[in-house]
């Protein structure tokens, strides 16, 4: 059985024999009650690295229903299930002994990159060309000083802090440099802001995570070498870039127009899915992770009518909404967020320290990168939303477990880390939009967006 769970029960049995109220009661029925709960944890852990098919599938329906449960709960309240999904990890794995870690390990590569590839193709389909187009200088200036600024402060807090070296820093830095596509695309969908701002939003993320991964991808190589050469890094970094855009508007045009004539054929996105994961092979193969093809992909797809005009040739008629595709993201999405959980730690404290402390100090820099970029255009809802924007997510966790598959030096502290720093840059989230509710928006029609008023208002 996991030890701090034996500790809890063990300490709650001291205290209820210690109590001197309850001495005149007989506690054999309370003991007898926490021997049977530690007897049954004991079998679901088995002393194995991974419990029996049927806990796993018990432990499978509980996750989903509480993934439904807390979709629908962050779509009534705007508060973000991911903090709970994780902590369900947690008590599966840590707390419980249900999963242990070395089980954990053996499937992250292959499910990190699943996770990896299906959230960013989702990304690039739920992207508004046309609509990003009006606010992607803001987006362009929020992302770039944003993750540069969030990288300086995790570098220098790692490295001073735990003594890692300035590349093992950076990588840290550059896994949690940019806030989640995942968790924003939901939250400006339920806020009422200009479409302006949330299009802004959407695509900063998008491109941060972006950032994240190939930046990160290129340091997982230079710590393997030793050292890390300019020279190479512009080379790599370039090389990623025309390889993401290549594969992906490449395979996508021609790909947008077969997929719009399968229409409603069976297994049609089940197509889609395959060149999905034949793109994400080719990208490995010629030195880029994947994520900016399958985003690239993804965009493709998912503005299929604009580039249609943009290219001048005619699209059957298009099929917006795939309810196959919309299920699976939301079954890879739940369950990579309760895996982080099972990977956590927390029996250290300097780490859970670390982790809210870096959270803090990236939100207050957030701030300031966002009043030096947005201008008086936009409304003071807007702004303060955009000021609590900084949730880390998916393809930070997606990277956290990559030190892991790599076997890089600190390998196992990369996610415990990392996971502190999604929960409270989620709870900072959170209690910042639950603040910018009470800014009533000035149209309600245009959100929280300033627009110009029209020639003849102005003259009288």
């Amino acid at each position: 059985m996991n030890p701090v769970f034996f500790g809890v029960l063990e300490l709650v049995r001291g205290q209820i024999g210690d109590i001197p109220s309850l001495s005149s009661f007989d506690t054999s029925f309370i003991l007898n009650k926490i021997n049977e709960f530690q007897n049954f944890v004991d079998t679901l852990s088995q002393d194995g690295p991974i419990a029996s098919a049927h806990v796993l599938l018990l432990a499978a329906g509980v996750v989903i229903f509480l993934g439904v449960a807390g979709e629908a709960f962050f779509k009534k309240t705007g508060i973000p299930d991911v903090a709970f999904l994780m902590i369900l990890g947690v008590v599966i794995g840590p707390i419980l002994g249900i999963i242990q870690p070395e089980a954990v390990i053996q499937i992250v590569p292959y499910f990190a990159a699943l996770a990896l590839i299906i959230i960013m193709f989702d990304g690039g389909l739920n992207l508004d060309l046309k609509q990003i187009v009006r606010t992607a200088h803001f987006s362009f200036t929020l992302a770039i000083l944003g993750f540069i600024l969030s990288v300086v402060i995790v570098t220098i807090s790692v490295h001073y802090v735990l003594d890692w070296s300035w590349l093992e820093s950076i990588l840290l830095g550059s896994i949690v440099g940019g806030s989640s596509s995942a968790i924003v695309f939901g939250l400006v969908r339920n806020i009422r802001i200009s479409e302006e701002t949330k299009n802004m939003l959407s695509f900063e993320s998008a491109l941060t995570d972006i950032l994240s991964t190939i930046i990160a991808f290129i340091l997982f190589g230079a710590i393997l070498v030793g050292q890390l050469d300019i020279s190479v890094l512009q080379e790599t970094l370039g090389r990623a870039i025309v390889v993401g855009l290549v594969l992906g508007f490449g395979v996508g045009i021609p790909w947008m127009y077969v997929s719009t004539k399968l229409g409603n054929v069976q297994h049609a996105y089940m197509l889609t899915l395959g060149i999905l994961f034949v793109l994400f092979f080719l990208a490995n193969s010629f030195g880029e992770s994947g994520a900016l093809t399958a985003l690239v992909f993804g965009l493709m797809l998912g503005n299929k009518s604009h580039f249609a005009r943009i290219l001048k040739f005619k699209l059957p008629r298009i099929e917006l909404d795939d309810p196959t595709h919309n299920q699976l993201t939301f079954l890879v999405r739940v369950f990579f967020f309760v895996f982080v959980g099972l990977m956590a730690s927390i029996g250290q404290f300097e780490y859970v320290i670390l982790g809210i402390g870096i959270t803090i100090i990236i939100y207050f820099g957030r701030i300031i990168v966002a009043k030096i970029t947005l201008t008086k255009r936009f409304s003071l809802l807007d702004r303060k939303v955009t000021y609590s924007m900084i949730p880390r997510g998916l393809a930070a966790a997606v990277l956290a477990t990559f030190p892991l598959t790599l076997g890089l030096p600190n390998a196992e502290v990369y996610p415990q880390i990392i996971f502190f720093i999604i929960l409270s840059s989620v709870i900072i989230t959170t209690i910042g939009l639950g603040r910018s509710k009470k800014i009533p928006p000035p149209e309600p029609k245009e959100g929280g967006f300033v627009q110009k008023p029209p020639a003849d208002t102005q003259k009288e």
